[in-house]
């Protein structure tokens, strides 16, 4: 499949399966995902795998976070059996400002994503201000230059059923020139 293809066949998965690719499967995904545009090869993001208890862990943190019910947030957490935690490094550069570190962290989670996808992984990205507050943070081990971008969380994509054409934006709108 192309990478034009991709773009257009993806769609957030909001619901998956229970299985989920092995840590080997994904070192491949990100391998790959890892090649994005990065000014100065700075590497600027890290991923943090969650399986298993440590969901149960996170959906505590986010009860902390949202002022919610532990079961409802573990629940959440536990959507998927696959979290990926997508995390923006700021590495102090004169050349290379924090914004574009973030972008290069959220290019990494794209093609990661179109990756999953294609490989036939359900994938949705979750992100919300839960992220930037404290028992989230220390839930990861997030060091102080570290900001927590949001989460992949990936499983058995449902079957393909008639999907309705995506609405594609028109390129017109968004294309200038000077």
């Amino acid at each position: 499949m192309s990478a034009l293809e991709s773009m257009l066949r993806r769609r957030s998965q909001s619901k998956v399966g229970q299985n989920a690719p092995d840590h080997a499967e994904l070192l491949r995904f990100v391998e790959a995902a890892g090649t994005v545009a990065d000014h100065s090869s700075m590497r600027p993001w890290r991923l943090i795998e969650l399986r298993g208890d440590t969901r149960d862990r996170l959906g505590e943190a986010l009860a902390q976070a949202q002022g919610g019910d532990i079961a409802k947030m573990v629940s959440k957490a536990r959507r998927a059996p696959l979290l990926i935690a997508i995390v923006a490094i700021h590495r102090p550069s004169d050349k290379v400002p924090y914004w574009e570190q973030e972008a290069v962290a959220s290019g990494v989670a794209h093609g990661l994503s179109l990756l999953l996808d294609e490989a036939g992984w359900g994938v949705f990205w979750r992100t919300g201000n839960q992220t930037r507050h404290e028992a989230v943070r220390s839930m990861h081990r997030l060091a102080a230059n570290e900001q927590l971008l949001g989460w992949l969380y990936v499983g058995d994509a449902p079957p393909r059923q008639y999907e309705k054409p995506r609405k594609l934006v028109n390129p017109a709108d968004h294309l200038t020139q000077l």
